[in-house]
């Protein structure tokens, strides 16, 4: 389970995900063999959301996820903090109500929990005359039309009691992705937010696949049990770290891709540049200009000191 804050870094067009907390998700057949309690998917992200709202006691943030984390507990954990907000996919034949009424002096018997019914998001968007046409920024970039309805209500399930919702129905009006339905815990945010909060964590799928191809995810091998609780967050730490060190590099050195992009022209620099640059400062500042190393490199000419650093911090 990943846990990464989306940030706008110096130099490039789109938002990346940088990986800040890690927790391994077991099956509850192997909690049952350790005699552990079994943690879903959802519990293990609210651990690493509270532990993330304790680091940063005055910020506010909006979780993202995808439709594992579209639960009722976990938007009932984040009605219950003033500082996060939850998006994530929703239900079409979601139960909704109305708040209970307010009690009457002299009632008797116990309190209402939810008040009345109302129509389902499936059911509204049947009914719906119009439906309200944005622009709004999409999956991977670029921009994509989509027509949309919405609503508010409480989200009630039993024994849990209600949560405040807003849902959005999303139509593409390119036909080329299938309906969906949206929703959140805070209720002044509008469609427009709602849709682009939710399509801007494809960042975290270009993580994934960048960790993989460049810093080694999937490929450790080791027989000790406790060796992918080490490697593996370290390898998404890494990550972490080469984007906010290129980020500090002077900007002279961050302007133009380094690594070669075949087809039409590079339109943005990517972490294959961003991980090139950082090695090559290290190799300039440290391997190439320090006193105990500088007798291998006395006699190089600075052509093939170029040479050199090209080969040696290439991405491949």
């Amino acid at each position: 389970m990943v846990l990464a804050i989306q940030v706008s870094l110096p130099g490039l067009n789109r938002p990346w995900a940088l990986p800040v907390l890690c927790a391994l998700y077991r099956s509850a057949e192997e909690n049952q063999k350790r005699g552990c309690r079994h943690k879903t998917p959802c519990d293990l992200m609210r651990q690493l959301l509270c532990v993330l709202l304790r680091w940063f006691p005055r910020r506010k943030f909006v979780f993202a996820g995808d439709c594992g984390y579209g639960t009722h507990a976990l938007a009932r954990f984040a009605m219950g903090q003033p500082r996060l907000t939850l998006i994530s996919k929703f239900y079409k034949d979601a139960n909704l109500y109305d708040p209970p009424p307010k009690r009457q002096p002299g009632t008797h018997g116990r309190p209402r929990v939810k008040g009345r019914k109302r129509r389902s998001p499936e059911n509204v968007v049947a009914r719906a005359k119009s439906r309200q046409r944005l622009s709004v920024s999409w999956y991977g970039g670029g921009r994509r039309e989509v027509a949309v309805v919405t609503g508010t209500a409480h989200w009630y399930k039993s024994g849990a009691g209600l949560v405040p919702v807003r849902w959005v129905f999303v139509e593409d009006r390119t036909g080329t992705h299938r309906d969906e339905y949206f929703f959140t815990t805070d209720i002044t945010l509008t469609p427009h937010q709602i849709i682009e909060a939710y399509t801007g964590r494809w960042a975290i799928e270009v993580t994934f696949e960048e960790v993989r191809e460049h810093v080694g995810m999937e490929t450790t091998r080791g027989r000790c049990a406790q060796t992918i609780l080490r490697a593996e967050p370290c390898l998404f730490g890494l990550y972490t770290l080469v984007a906010l060190w290129f980020a500090e590099l002077p900007e002279k050195e961050r302007k133009e891709p380094v690594v070669a992009w075949t087809g039409s022209v590079k339109p943005t620099l990517t972490f294959s540049d961003a991980i090139t640059l950082v090695r090559r400062q290290i190799w300039q500042s440290w391997v190439l200009e320090s006193p105990r190393h500088a007798a291998p490199f006395h006699k190089l000419t600075p052509q093939q000191k170029r040479t050199l650093l090209e080969l040696l911090t290439q991405a491949l």
